[in-house]
């Protein structure tokens, strides 16, 4: 069956056009489109009014360069709404599912404009029952379909620079655009949820009050609602479930307009803030071979997904979503490649998060760290200079890959979380471990010629439980997300204390609090690069969902409407980053090497007991160790400030304490001249105690569950008048 023809159209004047770039291309006078297809027998460009509703013309592109289809329309305009429609074979037990009868979005459209409604037909086979008994679907999908728009991409940047702050002061702040301002009192209520809510000065205010120096947005590619999600009444709040690479997701614009998205990020460099992206390059929103044909998949299936080689009807799945993009294919490489650039130079973001990184080294079936993807990257002389994060693991054999990451890649690191969260809940024998994840995981990143800000430390993220959460309940409660509570990590490393989710004991509260503040303090005084949760400073919940992927409503959403706890909390990690910015002990850009420091008579790092002593082998084993101090140098023969000058810090000393009971710390009597003054306590609601001063040798009570950093002030140095 041929596609839906319309009743009237117009006849534009066709030039050849070119084949690069890519997408649709605005100069001024026309329009330049141009689509990869390396298997396909024909294709269409089909434009439509301003309303999407209507096709006006189609117009078949009849110059083929490179297997890249292209034409030029003179005059062609701004605003133009369009798709595409590519002919070839429809022989899905030989990787091709080409349907002209499905509207397809260009992968390089910068705007997508436009709901997708599942009522129409937008399967390429009809639904209703295993796919190979029922053959091709000839129903047209048009006026379901979204729409590509062709955009101007200028924009007046002015002075607008990257703020450029280096890894090793750089404290993330990871957040959803909807989430973080839909219920802020003092943001407009028409921008609430958009890009203009987050560049309104109320939000701003709160980030640089806090003191974070990049936000790292979730997901704001243009993505799709899942069907299985619109039929049960939800909707996909995350967005890990992309259909266009260039193109700012529109739910989140105020205007409609993606200029929106570029006074955003121009409005936060001004406040000196970095802006991440958490891309998903790993997989598309078109699902496994029972999925819907809404771009890549009728483009070219056999080219763009990574195919099963004796089966090639079915998809290699390392993602857990239905499909994996084929990195081994140059042109997808190329997709890839061509968005990282235009996010980074034409939207000036300055980094982005590899959502499932692991997937995109894959060269057959094994991570491989020498993959095309990361060789390309590393030589690019402008993607290779931001800030590249890794999500170092995928759901694929040998896919859990912390720590074997590249030199120029960050990592989440997932061993970080873990064993804080496990320390702290109470778990013996973690103190080795605990030492590593502290001073900046040397054991995972320092034998492939790594610093120490490789590693992306956080306790909680998006996927999962807040920090509220993660010490108020044992179990999962997912039951909103319409799955009997079977979806989401089932092992959490949580801990209740005592009571399954809200309640009024005095006592189970105090030390939920503590516990908040020992795993922030934790998490903001250890070397690498700190992450925090949107809303984890000042107490959000999700009721113990976690895995609110489904959740665009309050459960996800941030509570301005703040407690006198939850404002106390705030205040307590606003001074713990204030600490961290203030101390470059706290942010080293080398590894301890727990040597002795030429003239200083003291180690850089020295590890200890409750006693006071320095750690011995043996204890380093003990199974029953809850406690742990250390004690850090000041003076680092090898710590340099930007400039290249010696950067001479106080010393410190920091003690853990997880156990139920109070323990004694006795303070090491070196050096002598010593006066120990505290400055965190997490036993305290401020982190703060009134007797602050403690001598070499004396004993520090350090209460149950409790962790304190004491500081060694050096005098200020006293510069000489001049004669």
């Amino acid at each position: 069956m041929m596609p839906m023809q319309s009743t009237k159209r117009q006849k534009s004047v066709v030039w050849p056009g070119r084949p690069y770039p890519l997408g649709a291309t605005w100069d001024g006078e026309g329009v330049n489109f141009a689509l990869f297809s390396e298997n396909a027998e024909k294709v269409d460009l089909c434009l439509f009014d301003p309303s999407g509703k209507r096709e006006v013309e189609r117009i078949e592109l009849l110059e083929h360069t490179d297997q890249v289809w292209h034409c030029y329309l003179p005059y062609g305009r701004l605003g133009q709404l369009y798709g595409y429609r590519v002919y070839g074979r429809y022989e899905p037990e030989s990787g091709h599912r080409f349907n002209p009868n499905k509207l397809l979005l260009d992968p390089y459209a910068k705007s997508i404009v436009g709901p997708l409604d599942w009522s129409h037909p937008h399967f390429g086979y009809k639904v209703g029952g295993k796919e190979e008994d029922l053959g091709f679907d000839g129903r047209d999908n048009a006026a379901g379909m979204p729409k590509c728009q062709v955009v101007d991409t200028s924009f007046t940047w002015g002075d607008d620079r990257p703020p450029g702050t280096a890894w090793h002061d750089t404290i993330i702040y990871e957040l959803h655009v909807k989430g973080f301002t839909k219920q802020h009192p003092d943001i407009p209520p028409q921008l609430r949820g958009t890009y203009a809510g987050l560049a309104s000065a109320p939000a701003i205010k709160h980030l640089t009050r806090l003191g974070v120096t990049a936000v790292e947005l979730m997901p704001v590619h243009a993505f799709v609602q899942d069907k299985h999600l619109v039929d049960k009444g939800l909707d996909n709040y995350w967005g890990y479930n992309s259909i266009g690479f260039f193109a700012p997701e529109t739910r989140y614009s105020a205007s409609g307009e993606i200029n929106e998205f570029k006074t955003m990020v121009k409005r936060l460099h001004s406040a000196g803030i970095e802006v991440i992206l958490d891309v998903v390059y790993n997989h598309t929103a078109e699902g496994n071979h029972l999925g819907p044909t809404l771009s890549f998949r009728g483009i070219d299936n056999a080219a763009y997904y990574r195919l099963t080689p004796d089966d090639p009807r079915y998809y290699m799945d390392f993602t857990g979503t239905g499909n994996t993009l084929n990195m081994m294919h140059p042109r997808v490489l190329q997709l890839i490649m061509d968005s990282l650039r235009y996010w980074i130079l034409e939207m000036h973001v300055d980094g982005f998060r590899f959502d499932l990184a692991s997937a995109l080294a894959r060269e057959l079936y094994e991570v491989d760290q020498l993959s095309s993807f990361f060789n390309i990257i590393r030589q690019d002389p402008v993607i290779s200079q931001t800030k590249l994060i890794a999500e170092p693991w995928d759901v694929g054999e040998g896919g859990y890959q912390v720590g074997n990451f590249p030199v120029g890649w960050t990592e989440w690191n997932g061993k970080y979380r873990d064993a804080v969260r496990a320390y702290w809940k109470g778990e013996g024998g973690l103190v080795g471990d605990l030492a590593y994840r502290l001073t900046g995981s040397s054991d995972l990143y320092e034998r492939g010629g790594r610093r120490p800000h490789a590693s992306i430390n956080f306790v909680t993220a998006h996927d999962g439980f807040t920090l509220h959460d993660l010490v108020s309940y044992n179990e999962k409660h997912n039951e909103a997300n319409g799955e009997d509570n079977n979806d989401g990590e089932s092992h959490n490393t949580s801990w209740n204390h005592g009571v399954e989710g809200p309640t009024d004991d005095p006592n189970v509260r105090r030390l939920r609090n503590r516990q908040k503040r020992n795993l922030l303090a934790t998490l903001l005084l250890s070397q690498g690069v700190p992450m925090i949760v949107y809303g984890d400073e000042m107490g959000r919940t999700q009721g113990g969902n976690n895995n609110a992927y489904c959740q665009d409503n309050e459960i996800s959403w941030v509570d301005w409407d703040l407690s006198r706890v939850d404002r106390n909390l705030l205040a307590f990690v606003r001074r713990m980053i204030r600490v961290r910015k203030e101390h470059p002990a706290f942010r080293r850009r080398r590894f301890f090497q727990g040597r002795r420091i030429k003239g200083a008579g003291v180690k850089d790092i020295t590890w200890l007991t409750p006693e006071g002593r320095e750690m011995s082998d043996e204890e380093w084993g003990h199974t029953f160790a809850r406690s742990l101090g250390l004690q850090m140098a000041g003076y680092s023969e090898d710590q340099y400030d930007s400039e290249g000058r010696p950067e001479i810090d106080d010393d410190f000393i920091m003690l853990f304490n997880a156990h139920h009971e109070q323990i004694g710390f006795t303070l090491p009597s070196a050096p002598e001249e010593a006066r120990w003054e505290v400055l965190v306590d997490t036993g305290y609601a401020a982190g703060l105690r009134s007797d602050g001063f403690f001598k070499p040798g004396a004993e520090y009570p350090l209460g149950a569950r409790s962790m304190a950093v004491l500081i060694n002030r050096h005098p200020e140095p006293v510069e000489e008048d001049e004669e």
